[in-house]
């Protein structure tokens, strides 16, 4: 058995060994101080721990006045020092036996550096001491001088700078890189698009392609290379989509439909509905090529298509009369593009049918050789026979009021059902006849151009009047009685009254009124 060398222990160590050995048991701290031969006072706290009568330790209090600032307790003595707000606080208090955990390192003894000093002890009045937060380390270096001083300022400074300058650089560059590339296509439309024949026209392109290919018009790639190579002449027209221009492109004249960035979802679904598979038409606009254009500055949607120098057929009215046979050729040539346009084509190369929905003189060109293009087809509706689902595009626009057949105006229209649609599109048609046949010279005899309804409605009438007049008055255009005395304006009249009806399944289709019009032609002996 071995001996301790030390037969005497402060009160602090003796007290340790005790607690510590309170965790194996009091026999193990009685068997100690026997072989330790301890002193009297070893004794007495191994006879306090015997009789379950834990001795009494004072501690300064800085909370409890009442007891004259101290405190007793069977723990320890705590002192801390912390930082709060800035200032230093002091703090002593007791500390209760069961407190001190984890034995051998109790929480309440941890220090914190640079924030909380902790001292704990197990004497009288042992934390009076003292004590001090010992500060974080702090670095060595110096304030900053001037020269490191204007180092941060500029460096940022200069940086910023460069960046500014090489993005000037690269603009510049860029606007070089498009004026050279504009310049070439104007002088040699031709130089970087070796695919398209020097030789061939415009005309020679679309024959082609609606001939060999699907008659859905140009490839993507041949409509982006005629696109680009245009060359504006002039503005012919203004809308709320945007501008009209005519272009040359390898000596022909073609429209340039240039659409505002507003307009993005009408210029897209105008290109897609005229890019449908066995639209092309002599009667439809000749649709040339969709692009989006920079042209340095902002982004142009731009829609190419054929030329027709007379304009509009609400223009050519309004500038012209026209007799019986341009009346019957107009006529004819528009029914005969309606048609197409309702008609549905079966097959794995087939058409679906497609409404309109905007019918109406601004939207109708005159060709040279006084026939009709319909055109603008932005609000045009797809009707898929398999499925039976009409595909409507998400537009804002809305047809012209002045257009809008009954079941329109009242809200009453069956827009899950593709004949209503169609029906709508022949009660405009038979407006736009009555616009063709005022303005017919027969006898000497023609009226000035005017709107349909232009007695009963203002300039730019709204819904709730056009329905007043159309819907509640049952009111049409006036068909004068001189008409009947020539049979082309009778039968006219006639089609128009048909086209009119309040009920649209009661009008007329497209095709009946072809049929009825070539007819009339073979009668006035009239070769289209």
């Amino acid at each position: 058995m071995t001996y301790l060398k030390q037969d005497v222990y402060s009160f602090s160590e003796i007290r340790n060994r005790s607690v510590f050995y309170l965790t194996g048991g009091i026999h193990q701290s009685k068997y100690y101080c026997y072989i330790a031969q301890p002193s009297i006072l070893c004794r007495k706290i191994l006879a306090n721990l015997d009789s379950n009568e834990p001795s009494a330790l004072r501690c300064n209090c800085t909370n409890c006045a009442k007891s004259g600032y101290e405190c007793e307790t069977d723990g320890a003595c705590m002192a801390s020092t912390s930082f709060i707000q800035g200032h230093e606080q002091h703090v002593r208090i007791c500390i209760t036996r069961d407190s001190l955990v984890p034995p051998g390192q109790p929480f309440y003894c941890l220090s914190a550096e640079g924030l909380l000093n902790t001292h704990c002890c197990y004497t009288d009045y042992c934390n009076s001491v003292d004590l001090k937060v010992p500060s974080l380390p702090v670095s060595s270096g110096g304030p900053w001088g001037p020269v490191e001083l204007v180092a941060v300022i500029a460096g940022p400074v200069f940086l910023l700078c460069m960046l500014l300058l090489v993005g000037v650089f690269l603009f510049q560059h860029h606007q070089r890189a498009y004026s050279h590339r504009q310049r070439l296509e104007v002088e040699d439309p031709s130089c970087e698009h070796l695919y398209l024949a020097k030789d061939k026209t415009l005309q020679d392109l679309i024959y082609d392609m609606s001939t060999s290919g699907s008659g859905s018009g140009l490839p993507l790639f041949v409509q982006r290379t005629v696109a680009r190579t245009i060359v504006l002449q002039e503005i012919i027209g203004k809308g709320r989509f945007g501008e009209v221009w005519r272009g040359k492109w390898r000596g022909g004249d073609v429209a340039v439909k240039i659409f505002s960035s507003r307009e993005e979802r009408s210029w897209f679904r105008e290109a897609e509905i005229y890019q449908t598979v066995m639209l092309r038409h002599e009667n439809i606009l000749g649709f040339i090529a969709a692009d989006n254009k920079d042209n340095g500055t902002w982004t142009q949607l731009w829609l190419v298509s054929d030329y027709h120098e007379h304009g509009s057929l609400f223009d050519y009215l309004n500038h012209y009369s026209v007799t019986i046979e341009g009346m019957i050729k107009l006529s004819l040539s528009a029914a005969s593009g309606l048609a197409h346009l309702h008609m549905e084509i079966l097959g794995t190369q087939g058409k679906p049918g497609i409404a309109h929905r905007d019918l109406k003189s601004k939207n109708i060109l005159v060709k040279k050789n006084g026939m009709c293009a319909i055109a603008d087809l932005g609000l045009a509706v797809r009707h898929e026979s398999i499925s039976d689902t009409i595909d409507i595009a998400p537009n804002q626009r809305v047809g012209t009021k002045r257009y809008m057949a009954p079941e329109v105006l009242e809200e009453t229209i069956n827009m899950k059902h593709f004949d209503s649609f169609k029906c709508a599109d022949i009660y405009a048609l038979g407006l736009v006849y009555w616009e063709i046949a005022r303005r017919c010279n027969t006898g000497g005899i023609h009226e000035e151009y005017q709107l349909p309804y232009f007695d009963l409605v203002p300039s730019d009438p709204s819904i709730d009047e056009m329905r007043k007049v159309v819907c509640d008055q049952r009111l049409r255009p006036n068909v004068p009685n001189w008409w009947q005395s020539y049979e082309s304006l009778r039968v006219m009249g006639k089609i128009m009254r048909e086209c009119w009806y309040s009920n649209g399944a009661a009008r007329l289709t497209a095709l009946r009124i072809k049929k009825t019009l070539a007819q009339l032609s073979v009668e006035e002996d009239i070769k289209m």
